[in-house]
């Protein structure tokens, strides 16, 4: 979560008193309806019950820079779009949307600790196949892919896009896509979000 520098408000509990004080002043640069970006604010609109209007743009470049001047005053974007700006002070970072706090960026708080509990919206990738194939090829190839992905070169190639390897077995990726299907299912029928 980074906010212009112009908001009054260096934690997210700030950022929600803003918000709670001028319902709909705040607008927040947004992705295409349903993305992650979209999402993860929706969610913390939700959870904190405030009126931040959304600017949807196509693509993080103009996502950026609309917060970067200040045409949007937040955006809940990936790391790697908001890192470069918040060393230089063009952004102010006030969380990061994982559960657990990340490497990515060192000692800056989770949602979750900053005033909204059981916060978290995270981008997944992984591999998925067509069809059914048996079990023993599914476990050989999460092996392989698993030790290619621990790899340390491996590891520090996707830290150093902004991404964080969390690698393990099929039935523990089954589990997270099912809890994200009931997660945003809820809040898209609860908002009435609809494809852009």
């Amino acid at each position: 979560l980074a906010v212009h520098p112009s908001v009054a408000a260096n934690a997210v509990r700030e950022l929600i008193a803003v918000a709670k004080a001028k319902p709909g002043a705040l607008n927040y640069a947004s992705g295409a309806a349903g993305s992650t970006v979209h999402l993860a604010t929706e969610l913390l609109k939700s959870m904190a019950g405030v009126n931040i209007v959304r600017i949807p743009y196509k693509g993080a470049a103009p996502r950026i820079t609309a917060v970067l001047s200040g045409e949007a005053q937040m955006t809940i974007d990936n790391v790697g779009f908001v890192t470069p700006h918040v060393k230089t002070g063009k952004l102010r970072a006030l969380a990061v949307t994982s559960a657990e706090p990340s490497a990515l960026f060192p000692g800056l708080p989770t949602m979750a600790a900053s005033g909204l509990p059981g916060y978290e919206a995270v981008g997944l990738t992984g591999l998925f196949s067509s069809g059914k194939p048996p079990a023993a090829i599914i476990n050989r190839l999460n092996q392989e892919i698993v030790r290619f992905l621990n790899r340390p070169e491996v590891k520090q190639t996707f830290f150093d896009r902004g991404g964080e390897v969390v690698a393990g077995s099929p039935e523990q990726f089954a589990a997270m896509i099912n809890s994200d299907i009931a997660k945003w299912g809820k809040l898209i029928r609860d908002t009435g979000i609809k494809a852009d």
